[in-house]
């Protein structure tokens, strides 16, 4: 692998403003994480930056229902999700809001590029309207069967269950999600992005190596079909920015949100002097961007997006890495749907990084989806985190606090084993860099099994406490925690609590430039407890709010 210096700047879909984090979304802002902690270990330049989307209808109607204004609810929403970041260590650069003053600019400017290049066109179409609430109807507030696979109660513009993309009126019996009653077709005007322009560019952008085989094939079946023209705009009432020129039509938050990418990263540069918004968005830049992203929008990313970006000269991403959906007794996690578990409850009864630990053991770089199972997930976070790798810090460093006075020895018990750890080490540096974190989880523990083994195998329990015998006794537990630490070093990224605690505890950094350098005639902390078995009655509290 190569080990040239690298610039990254990478981005996480944008959460939506109008509710709380869950632990479906929590999905993707912790692969992004491990990925991007990963990178960060190894030296490269890094900058990971998100936002709340923060424009639509939805935002507008919760808004009104609660009796507070827009701009007051993305502001309380922003908040909640800032402190959910926080607190499941998504470690952001910057967070910011597509309701925000660089957005704004950049989407004008965007605008009126595409708009001098012939790319944006009027059209009079008919669209669904509540004649109960007197709104045009967006698509997701538009609910019916599916035209293609028959599945009921699917959105105005693309099908969970088969991933069909399609236009509201194509839904068999629609009916308002606002009202509930059945939408009538009403003439409205609207602007399109030219869509179709882009074909060839498309059909060899995908083939370029920005995306993964599974998400190819998806893309190509759009292609297939055929491109239509992108609505971009949407008819007041609406919250979002006003289009110049135009009354009462406004930017339809899937132009302005992927904007947001860019935007997120011009407030950092504002923040952070020493950054050049130029250096990362020109068309030559030779910094990487990538996109972690959820299946439900591979359309939106590697079709519209990347043909905004080349209709107005500006840089494409280096890769989309799309995840599949969590679902939890077989079911999708959704907050349109009903069927969560909030980040913020997660947090009052479990901990971070047992969260982040049990995804890794899921994720692959596939788009297949991750099933959550508490009872599985209690066996692999008390096995794993506390009877293997925990265990093998403790039982070792008790005995190298009561007989050595903390000090390591100044030799390894086994320099060949030791040598097989390190020389493991690059094919867990290729699964993080390609984001197979199953597979680190998996390498890590037959790691750690061999690790418990050997100190199973020697005894040092058994030692008789003898000055003829001390040194032999260092050195097996000098192994044992050396052993800890190189394991802990290839978790960091998955584990950011506990590896904060474990460096504490080894009163050294763990740092992947130093993993060929074992700890030696070195003074480690007294041994306290690193990571607190789970107990089934936190996950029944846990799951008891949501009876």
């Amino acid at each position: 692998m190569s080990t040239l210096f690298r610039k990254i700047l990478v981005t996480c879909a944008l959460p939506y403003a109008n509710g709380s984090i869950h632990i479906g979304h929590m999905l993707e802002h912790i692969q992004a994480d491990i990925w991007v902690r990963y990178q960060r270990m190894r030296g490269h330049e890094v900058w990971f930056v998100s936002a709340d989307d923060a424009h639509g209808t939805a935002i507008m109607l919760k808004s009104k229902n609660l009796g507070i204004s827009s701009n007051q609810l993305i502001k309380n929403v922003k908040k909640e999700h800032q402190i959910d970041f926080v607190n499941f260590n998504i470690s952001y650069d910057n967070y910011h809001s597509t309701h925000s003053i660089e957005n704004l600019s950049l989407l004008r400017k965007i605008f009126v590029c595409l708009n001098q290049k012939g790319f944006i066109h009027e059209k009079i179409i008919s669209q669904f309207y509540d004649n109960v609430k007197k709104i045009f109807l967006p698509d997701r507030f538009i609910k019916g069967t599916c035209p293609v696979c028959k599945s009921e109660n699917q959105y105005g513009d693309n099908c969970e269950e088969c991933s069909s993309i399609y236009e509201p009126i194509d839904l068999i019996n629609p009916k308002s999600a606002i009202s509930g009653k059945k939408p009538i077709l009403k003439n409205t005007k609207h602007l399109y992005f030219d869509l179709t322009f882009f074909s060839n560019f498309l059909k060899k952008w995908i083939y370029s190596g920005v995306l993964e085989n599974s998400v190819i094939k998806k893309t190509e079946e759009w292609l297939k079909i055929g491109l239509k023209p992108w609505g971009i705009s949407r008819d007041a009432p609406y919250f979002g920015f006003k289009i110049p020129k135009f009354s009462d039509k406004y930017f339809y938050v899937w132009l302005d949100a992927p904007i947001g990418y860019i935007s997120a990263f011009k407030n950092l540069c504002f923040k952070n002097k020493k950054l050049n918004f130029h250096e990362f968005w020109n068309e030559k830049s030779n910094y990487e961007l990538y996109h972690f992203i959820g299946k439900d929008i591979i359309y939106f990313h590697t079709l519209f997006w990347p043909s905004i970006l080349e209709a107005v000269s500006l840089r494409k991403p280096n890769g989309i890495f799309v995840h599949g959906y969590l679902t939890m007794n077989g079911l999708k996690l959704s907050k349109s749907r009903g069927s969560l578990i909030t980040a913020s409850d997660w947090i009052k009864h479990l901990d971070s990084d047992s969260l982040r630990y049990y995804y890794a053991s899921k994720l692959s770089n596939n788009i297949n989806d991750i099933e959550m199972n508490l009872e599985d997930f209690l066996y692999k976070i008390n096995s794993d985190i506390v009877n293997k790798l925990v265990n093998l810090a403790s039982r070792n460093a008790s005995f190298i606090n009561k007989y050595f006075n903390g000090y390591l020895s100044n030799e390894l018990h086994n320099n060949k084993l030791y040598q097989y750890f390190i020389d493991v080490s690059g094919k867990i540096e290729n699964f993080l860099e390609n984001r197979e974190f199953s597979c680190v989880i998996r390498e890590s523990m037959k790691l750690i099994d061999m690790a418990n083994q050997y100190i199973n195998e020697k005894k040092p329990w058994k030692i008789e406490i003898k000055e003829k015998n001390m040194k032999e006794l260092q050195n097996i537990c000098t192994m044992g925690i050396n052993l800890f630490r190189l394991v802990m070093i290839f978790l960091k990224p998955i584990l950011p609590d506990l590896a904060i605690k474990t460096e504490s505890f080894l009163m050294s950094d763990l740092t992947w430039k130093n993993i060929k350098n074992p700890l030696l005639s070195h003074k480690i902390n007294k041994f306290t407890q690193l990571y607190k078995r789970i107990s089934s009655e936190k996950i029944s509290q846990l799951m008891n709010l949501y009876k």
